[in-house]
């Protein structure tokens, strides 16, 4: 028969036998060919390059024989011609055949009528036989254990965590399909399916299936599941003693249960092969064991352990993906879903009461969300989902949602717990930013609405509704402000406040304002960005930015301002006065500045200081102490502020700008501003109008007897830079008090 060189040298162990083949010839003088074929039959090394038609077969009938014969060495067989044929049997160390040594010998001379037995031929090259055999052996075991370590470095790189992962250090967001792809892969798996109920989750990867068997799955799930919170331990299924067509079927199956993190199995990791290809093996079972283990962490890792539904994180990751370009879908809805006041469930109840609550609304959310819907817990007793629908359709979904929650309601001893919740709907932008506070804040807008407006309710996002609008505008300037005093963005101005009466004693004041500069470099008034700073807590911050900026601008000038001929106010906001450190901060820095404290006015509003008398009074009584003057804003709006005016160490009331703005047209508003006047005069307070905007209007309330006014008909505000460069001349000036007598002569009054 010919050989080809593939045939020859199929693995190295085959290779370079030629020394025993001449080891053979020395031992064995009338061997004419050598031939060694393996344990299957098949022709690996041969001395010639022909052997005799009939030695194959030979070859293949002794296999059959050695296999029956196992303390056997080998037979002699004559070939055509009464040619000797001796054949040899190399076993591994368990007994089975590892090659077989063919060696043709020539024909006996006319007077050797047998050919010499096996039993003599094997005993002359029995020693090179057997170091052929060793030989073989010796390969042998290298290419297992080769084939072994590469094994195990497949299963190194299969189980060795991503390359690529999010900058952050999370998982990405496909990693469960990751694992799954690797199973199937790897293991070489019709099908991989892991299933955790309680997450709702149900994956699936194709190995070499063309399609899964969907059916057969969910035929087989349960019991899976069961048997692997029953062994809690892999399991091997190769082949089932009587199969029916809900057990085995055309499948081996190999089981491993996923645990959480306190031991107890919460899901299935199914790996199906079809019955042709070989059966699942303890390595196998291990394999797949870490890769289940693998799975469990990503499941820890991406889901909120009380609610089920995806963590903050694991939910950002996935919006990311969504709204990446070329993946984003046509309609996205976004759902944010506050609980109503849980606080009093865990107040009334206990907090194991209110996580459960959280938990009946996770499963809620988790059991309705339509396919390829995403939920989350975003943060406490706050919920957000993703939906592939338009608006309408969501807020359809929204309701549901609602009065599925209102049937979570229980009896707890006797009282009755009552849960509900409230939901904002909005479309997602597709060119919003993919953080999340920036892709659900029409949604969280539009929630924050109806809780304003009863709660337990739907409230959708719509350009229509302004008090929605302004919230969502608020949001927007709140990451702009937070940028700005990051990025040092932010400007002190001042405005005058002049006096109105003809006295050259009253010393000018001035009132520090805020600016900020936008991204583009314009100017935004406090119009423009209070409003979200009072709403997303960001007051205490820009106060104490305030105050150190306007010290640090009047620090150069102490020794001017030491003559007392110059006020500013400053504003601090009803947040700042909650703030348990904020006084602290502003006496120490006041006391290490150097500059004389009654050059200073703090201001706070009415309301803010109404709203928390004990500490407002502590606080205007410190600064007092001090020697800073204090002045209560936007005065006249609580009914009940003259009833405190007497507990208040004031210096000043800067009265309502909605009454100097109506003065000229109401006559109520004239009267207030009137009253006013009068009060603080006999309490021997200075009074301020504020928005004095025009002439009429500064002459108005002059006559009714308020002491300064402030607005544009008096002056615009400037920065408090130009206004400090120009103090030196300020306080060198001199006030000329002009007689009511007009023909008297003039006082000079100095101001230092």
């Amino acid at each position: 028969m010919t050989v080809s060189s593939t045939d020859l040298a199929p693995l190295q162990q085959w290779n370079s036998l030629e020394p025993y083949a001449q080891l053979i010839h020395a031992l064995l003088p009338r061997a004419t060919g050598v031939g060694i074929f393996d344990g299957e039959g098949a022709l690996r090394w041969t001395s010639e390059v022909t052997l005799a038609g009939e030695v194959e077969s030979a070859v293949m009938d002794t296999i059959e024989r050695a296999a029956r014969e196992p303390e056997q060495f080998g037979e002699l067989q004559l070939l055509e011609g009464n040619v000797p044929l001796y054949l040899a049997w190399l076993r591994n160390g368990d007994g089975s055949l590892m090659a077989v040594v063919a060696i043709q010998c020539r024909p006996g001379s006319d007077h050797e009528t047998e050919a010499l037995p096996f039993s003599l031929v094997g005993a002359l090259i029995r020693p090179a036989l057997e170091c052929l055999r060793r030989d073989l052996s010796a390969n042998t075991t290298i290419r297992n254990l080769n084939r072994a370590v590469h094994a195990l470095d497949r299963d190194i790189q299969v189980l060795l965590p991503e390359q690529a992962q999010e900058a952050d250090g999370a998982p990405p967001p496909d990693e469960l399909k990751a694992i799954l792809g690797k199973c199937a892969d790897h293991l070489q798996c019709s099908l991989a399916a892991l299933i955790v109920p309680e997450k709702g989750i149900v994956q699936m990867s194709l190995g070499n299936a063309k399609a899964p068997d969907n059916h057969y799955l969910a035929r087989t799930h349960r019991q899976l599941l069961s048997m692997a919170r029953l062994r809690s331990a892999p399991v091997i299924i190769n082949r089932v003693a009587s199969p029916t067509p809900d057990t085995v079927g055309p499948y081996r199956i190999l089981s491993c249960p996923v645990h959480n993190a306190t031991g107890r199995v919460i899901g299935v990791l199914a790996l199906f092969r079809d019955s042709s290809s070989p059966e699942f093996m303890e390595r196998d079972a291990r394999v797949a064991d870490i890769l289940a283990r693998k799975a469990a962490s990503a499941i820890a890792a991406s889901y909120d352990a009380l609610s089920g539904l995806f963590t903050r994180q694991a939910f950002e990751l996935r919006l990311r993906a969504l709204t990446a370009e070329g993946t984003r879908k046509d309609k996205i809805s976004a759902l944010y879903i506050d609980s109503d006041q849980l606080h009093v469930i865990n107040d009334n109840f206990g907090m194991h009461v209110g996580d459960g609550v959280i938990a009946q609304l996770g499963e809620l959310i988790r059991r309705r969300l339509p396919p390829g819907g995403i939920a989350a817990r975003i943060s406490g007793d706050r919920f957000a989902a993703l939906l592939p629908t338009g608006i309408h359709d969501a807020q359809r979904f929204a309701e549901a949602l609602r009065e599925g929650a209102e049937q979570l309601c229980s009896v707890h001893g006797d009282a009755r717990l009552h849960v509900s919740i409230s939901i904002g709907v909005a479309e997602l932008d597709k060119r919003a930013h993919t953080e999340l506070a920036h892709a659900l804040a029409a949604a969280e807008t539009a929630c924050k609405a109806a809780k304003d407006r009863g709660r337990n309710r739907v409230e959708l996002y719509e350009l229509a509704d302004q008090s929605i609008v302004r919230r969502f505008a608020d949001i927007n300037v709140s990451a702009l402000v937070r940028s700005a005093i990051q990025d040092g963005r932010l400007r002190v101005y001042a405005q005058t406040i002049q006096p109105l009466q003809r006295s050259g004693h009253a010393k000018p004041h001035f009132e520090i304002l805020l600016r900020m500069i936008d991204h583009e470099g314009k100017t935004i008034g406090p119009d423009g960005f209070l409003s979200a700073a009072n709403r997303y807590q960001l007051m205490p911050t820009i106060d104490r930015w305030v105050i150190t900026e306007v010290i640090a601008q009047l620090t150069p000038h102490a020794a001017l301002l030491g003559h007392g001929a110059v006020s500013f106010a400053i504003n601090f906001s009803g947040q700042s006065l909650n703030d348990e450190d904020f006084s602290g901060f502003l006496f120490a820095q006041l006391r290490k500045s150097g500059i004389p404290p009654e050059v200073f006015c703090f201001e706070l509003t009415e309301s803010a200081t109404i709203g928390n008398m004990a500490k407002a009074e502590e606080f205007m009584r410190g600064l007092r102490k001090l020697g800073c003057g204090v002045a209560l804003d936007d005065f006249g709006t609580g009914l009940s502020s003259l009833a405190y005016l007497r507990r208040l160490p004031v210096t000043m009331l800067k009265i309502d700008g909605s009454f100097i703005r109506d003065i000229l047209r109401d006559s109520h508003s004239e009267s207030m501003v009137q009253a006013i006047a009068q009060l603080a005069r006999g309490m021997s307070l200075t009074t301020v109008a504020e928005y004095v905007e025009t002439d009429e209007i500064r002459n108005r309330v002059a006559a009714l007897g308020v002491d300064y006014g402030q607005g544009f008909a008096i002056g615009r505000p400037l920065p408090l830079s130009e206004l400090l460069s120009d103090l030196p001349l300020l306080i060198a000036a001199d006030a000329v008090v002009m007689s009511e007598d007009s023909e008297s002569e003039p006082r000079v009054v100095s101001l230092h």
